[in-house]
């Protein structure tokens, strides 16, 4: 007999199975199949708890079970009351837990002194704690995941139109039941200890050279040593200063780097087109003069032309990707990331940009919004162990003041720069009667925030006819 059945006929005489009306909703199944559950874990599970109450309350909070996570409306209440014991620093015992349960009158819903004085001898040690932890949370997601899948399929049924919004949202049910799993716990130090002397070793043989991916520029590479894995680095300026070329100069050095081995790089561009992209790409690289191009001032067969072809070919088989989907959520850009990276380990990220993420809940304040799309990026960077270059838009507030741009001028939300391991400040020197604000022959770049190293300032050429940055030489 399963494990389920056997749970399920066992329950049958177990105390009363009323669902609470703040309770989950139970799974939906086809007729006459029960959700997986298993009965024996969960009273086993609290009989754990009932043993040794705050150690493995702790673990069970650790491992992320929640009430919900049990099947069984009694277990579910139990496991309630027990947590409001643990966060209210009161002692979890037998005695206690009926007394509290019988203070709410929710004893006799749970089936009495006789259904806890049974489950609490359950069993003799809390040995075998971390299964049932497992085997509860296991079961409670695959719950979940029955759920999720089953209200798709409704919804499927009750599709009204708009085809990409509603596989959007499907998606992000999904993902939703899916990114909720239990991750790693606190690790101990033998681990992190040896990666970070790799780290060290690395530095110490290679005597001040990169430890991440290039950015191309000599004076950033010395401040960062490189884009490094699991950093989220933000890249901010007012519109028309050069972010984009800025940010598509680091991903070609990234993928067509002088020397070495090329990383994949996934652009995410959430204001152009990828045509436009590989047509600024093509210019900058080749070094091509994009207005004269689109006058049509340039010879068919010059050399240009031929300069033009050897750049779309080094691109064509170069490791670079760019996806320029439009109203992408966080979730859909992790998905599409985690997807690509399972096909090939990408060296970077960069998304162009944060501000044009999706809300989730468009409900909700922009500041929120914001915060979300910033919170999820870092943890894409650090699930995927890569540097995640992220661009964001000031405020006009450096502009008005007439001064340098600080972290406190990043637009709608404060959680970037908590959020970001380092950001760059892309800033024009103000010139008497200027009329626009663009990208000029000399730009600043303040390292405003280095978590692993210093901060500073420092100054790089713009070439506007090819949207090209290069090292800044006097």
């Amino acid at each position: 007999m399963s494990d389920s059945a056997s749970s399920s006929s066992a329950a049958s005489a177990r105390g009363p199975r009323r669902p609470r009306s703040d309770g989950p909703p139970a799974a939906s199944a086809a007729p006459g199949r029960v959700p997986p559950h298993s009965v024996e874990a969960e009273e086993q599970l609290l009989s754990a708890c009932l043993l040794d109450g705050g150690d493995v309350v702790a673990r069970c909070l650790e491992g992320k079970i929640a009430a919900a996570s049990f099947y069984v409306p009694a277990n579910r209440l139990i496991y309630e009351k027990l947590l409001e014991l643990y966060n209210a620093g009161k002692p979890i015992d037998l005695a206690i837990l009926a007394e509290e349960l019988k203070t709410t009158r929710q004893l006799d819903e749970i089936g009495g002194y006789a259904y806890l004085t049974r489950i609490s001898g359950r069993i003799p040690t809390t040995a075998g704690a971390a299964y049932f932890i497992e085997k509860v949370r296991e079961l409670a997601l695959l719950r979940d995941i029955i759920r999720a899948a089953t209200g798709a399929v409704e919804d499927c049924y009750n599709y009204t139109g708009g085809i990409q919004e509603f596989v959007d949202q499907v998606e992000q049910k999904m993902f939703k039941v899916t990114q909720e799993r239990v991750g790693d716990g606190a690790k101990p130090m033998r681990e992190p200890t040896r990666e970070a002397m790799t780290v060290i070793h690395k530095m110490l043989m290679k005597k001040g050279e990169l430890t991440g991916v290039s950015t191309g520029y000599k004076d950033i590479d010395r401040y960062l040593f490189g884009l490094q894995k699991s950093e989220m680095i933000v890249l901010a300026g007012r519109p028309s200063c050069g972010k984009t070329s800025l940010a598509m100069n680091f991903a070609e050095h990234a993928a067509l780097p002088l020397r070495g081995q090329g990383v994949a790089t996934l652009v995410f561009s959430l204001e152009m087109s990828a045509a436009q992209l590989a047509l600024r790409l093509l210019c900058s690289r080749s070094r091509v003069n994009m207005k004269l191009l689109r006058d049509g001032l340039l010879s068919k067969n010059g050399e240009e032309q031929q300069e033009l072809l050897k750049v779309a070919d080094e691109f064509s088989k170069s490791p670079l990707f760019i996806d320029d989907s439009s109203s992408l959520s966080v979730m859909e850009l992790r998905a599409k990331a985690r997807r690509l990276h399972a096909r090939q380990p990408l060296g970077l990220i960069v998304v162009d940009y944060l501000q044009l993420i999706s809300p989730t809940d468009g409900t909700v304040p922009r500041e929120q919004q914001v915060a979300e799309a910033s919170r999820g990026l870092k943890a894409l960077a650090k699930e995927l162990e890569v540097p995640v270059l992220v661009l964001a838009q000031l405020n006009r507030s450096a502009e008005k003041e007439n001064r340098a741009p600080r972290l406190s001028d990043l637009r709608e939300s404060g959680s970037i720069e908590q959020d970001a391991d380092v950001v760059l400040m892309l800033n024009r020197p103000k010139e008497e009667n200027d009329k626009f604000q663009v990208a000029s022959g000399t730009m600043e770049l303040f390292i405003s925030k280095n978590r692993n190293g210093e901060v500073g300032d420092l100054k790089l050429t713009f070439l506007n006819s090819i949207t090209r940055f290069e090292n800044y030489t006097q």
